[in-house]
């Protein structure tokens, strides 16, 4: 069962990560992400990374698309006149695709995790990553920090009004 749940994460993220890619109205774009990231984080999980996941769900997920939003909805993207579409056609597919995470996911944390694990995997605990993110790579940390710092003060020039 453990590669046929892989196989379904896979899919899923693929699946919604092009659809993030292919939607005109940002929302959906950054829900789509969301699910993306939801697909990904699993994926670590049963590859035996369960920090990673972690790390996945609480950076990427939480706060990045958080950040996306604020952006997308500050900036008022897509807030034109839309034409009518039925409810089920509009979020359909990220609530299908979601419920499709959250089945895998039950099916997951409904066992030992170690019986879905793909890869055998090295054991490190958070308190080592944090030492060794924060010491050998702590240049990197900084430079993602500025990123997006810069990105912030980009979209708040961008959508100020004149």
């Amino acid at each position: 069962m453990s590669p046929a749940i892989f196989y379904i994460l896979g899919a899923v993220t693929v699946v919604s990560t092009a659809l993030a890619i292919t939607r005109t109205e940002t929302v959906h774009a950054v829900i789509y992400l969301v699910v993306s990231f939801f697909g990904t984080a699993l994926i670590f999980y049963m590859l035996g990374a369960p920090l990673v996941a972690a790390l996945e769900v609480i950076v990427y997920a939480g706060a990045i698309m958080v950040l996306f939003l604020f952006i997308v909805m500050m900036l008022d993207m897509g807030m034109g006149i839309r034409p009518k579409r039925s409810y089920l056609r509009v979020w359909g597919p990220p609530i299908g695709l979601s419920l499709v995470i959250a089945v895998c996911a039950g099916v997951l944390f409904s066992r030992q995790w170690k019986d879905y694990l793909i890869a055998d995997a090295g054991f490190i605990s958070p308190r080592t990553f944090g030492y060794a993110l924060y010491t050998e790579h702590m240049l990197a940390v900084e430079v993602v920090s500025l990123l997006l710092l810069f990105a912030l003060a980009g979209a708040l020039y961008l959508g100020r009004r004149d």
